[in-house]
């Protein structure tokens, strides 16, 4: 390898073309910059090629299937619904090929200059780009790092080749027998559910004793596992794994005793490892947590002047939606404005059957904080367009403070609470009290009034709650 001594200029640049690293090349050059681009693989990074949009086109799929299946409360006569998963498989293709293409022409419309290959620091001023025989070097004023993770498998269990990470489980080529799902995360409960639909048989391992939920959606939770007939496995741990001519048999670990559990698949969340080894950033002096996630501040500022850094390499949740953020900020503070990415109230949410959105603090935090709260439960039930759309399972869960009526969570499950929760985001945002939640006029029938009511059974004002039974009191004689 020959290196040049002429160094390309500049302005700005961005390592990784993920969902953070694009949103931060096209806001910079919104402002201004001029930006290039470094992805070693395919734009749109993890979460479009290999993570959230493929398990969401599978999640999408089986509530599709499923809603087939119960068309006929509608009326609407059809034959079997059945899965055709090629035909998913090039749906799933084309989807994310269009995608891709959609994302490219918006860095070519924002004059965003892509170039392809690894990226590596020189030094706090100068970046090596590495494509096969080519070399070059980019001497810049600003980066922004985006350059993510790595799944790393467990050392203790050997995996074999039926195993698979959340990386591959939405690229099977068939619909697995008996899929075990050993994990709790969104994208194990958002799999494990989205397999039974699809005609899989599901065993679901949990490494605790609950889902990592507020307890009234792990609650809800299983009741609908068990209604789906999922089995589920708590406080366990696998120790072995048989790979056999037709599937592989776990050794698993419980209370009482090990259990073998015989499955034709298997799907552990794998490890994330951040790809800050590969960039050279030890060799700049960059500052980074043991595990070698980059440490930033409230505006992604790195340790290194001019430097910023975004999404998963930065650790803390994994969460597309926390990446898109951090870019927005990091092109934003780049450019002097004073831009903050305050992550209080990042939502939770899985893409489940119902779907599962949360944001702010669950009953359990709140009590362990010494705050004295006020609960109110909606159920789904109760919604007259939820009713009217078959999908009563579910409710809507407010939280607020005894003392001053400030909300400070919502929790929700049931179709449309991924949706939903951006009102519950808005109010906790701005610190909004019940009577801000009950003041405007909801659209009728719809989904939000759920919301609406479980905030006014905050102050046992729903309308479609039964009353609390109290008991007989006396009559004061007149």
């Amino acid at each position: 390898m020959v290196v040049g001594e002429i160094a390309l200029q500049a302005d700005f640049m961005v390592i990784g073309g993920g969902p953070g690293g694009y949103h931060a090349a096209i806001r910079a050059a919104q402002l201004g910059r001029q930006v290039v681009l470094v992805e070693k693989e395919e734009m749109g990074g993890i979460c479009l090629n290999k993570g959230c949009i493929p398990s969401k086109i599978l999640t999408a799929a089986a509530a599709k299937l499923e809603s087939c299946k119960k068309s006929s409360i509608f009326g609407i006569k059809v034959g079997p619904a059945e899965m055709d998963f090629d035909s998913l498989r090039d749906y799933q293709n084309k989807t994310i090929s269009g995608l891709r293409a959609g994302i490219e022409a918006l860095c070519k419309a924002n004059k965003v200059e892509i170039v392809k290959g690894n990226a590596f620091f020189l030094s706090e001023s100068r970046i090596g780009i590495e494509d096969g025989d080519k070399y070059e070097i980019y001497e810049f004023q600003n980066a922004v790092i985006a350059a993510g993770v790595s799944p790393e498998e467990p050392k203790d269990i050997p995996i074999g080749s039926r195993a698979y990470s959340q990386w591959d489980i939405s690229f099977l080529h068939d619909i697995p027998g008996h899929l075990a799902v050993y994990g709790s995360s969104a994208i194990h409960l958002e799999m494990a559910m989205a397999f039974r639909a699809l005609g899989a048989e599901v065993t679901v391992l949990l490494p605790g004793d609950a889902f990592p939920f507020d307890s009234s959606i792990a609650k809800e939770l299983a009741r609908i596992f068990k209604k789906e007939r999922i089995q589920l496995v708590k406080d366990c741990k696998i120790h072995g794994v048989v790979e056999k001519a037709d599937g592989i048999e776990l050794s698993v670990l419980t209370h009482s005793g090990e259990k073998a559990i015989e499955a034709s698949h298997l799907f552990m969340e794998a490890n994330q490892q951040p790809n800050s080894g590969s960039l050279g950033v030890s060799r700049i002096g960059m500052e980074m947590d043991e595990e070698g996630f980059i440490l930033v501040d409230e505006q992604c500022r790195t340790s290194i002047q001019g430097i910023y850094a975004i999404g998963d390499i930065t650790g803390g949740t994994f969460l597309a939606a926390k990446a898109i953020r951090q870019g927005k900020v990091a092109a934003e503070a780049a450019c002097g404005q004073n831009s903050v990415a305050d992550f209080r109230f990042l939502p939770t949410y899985s893409f489940t059957r119902p779907p599962i959105a949360a944001a702010g603090l669950t009953e359990e935090q709140a009590t362990e904080e010494n705050i004295a709260i006020k609960t109110s439960q909606f159920p789904l039930a109760a919604n007259g367009f939820s009713g009217l759309n078959g999908s009563k399972d579910g409710f809507v869960k407010t939280i607020s403070e005894k003392e001053t009526d400030v909300l400070l969570g919502v929790h929700i499950i049931g179709e449309g609470a991924h949706e939903l929760i951006i009102s519950g985001i808005l109010g906790l945002e701005m610190a909004a009290r019940e009577e801000d939640i009950l003041f405007p006029a909801y659209p009728h029938p719809g989904i939000g009034e759920a919301l609406l009511e479980a905030a006014e059974g905050l102050g046992e004002k729903a309308v479609h709650i039964m009353p609390a039974k109290k008991k007989n009191r006396p009559v004061e004689a007149r």
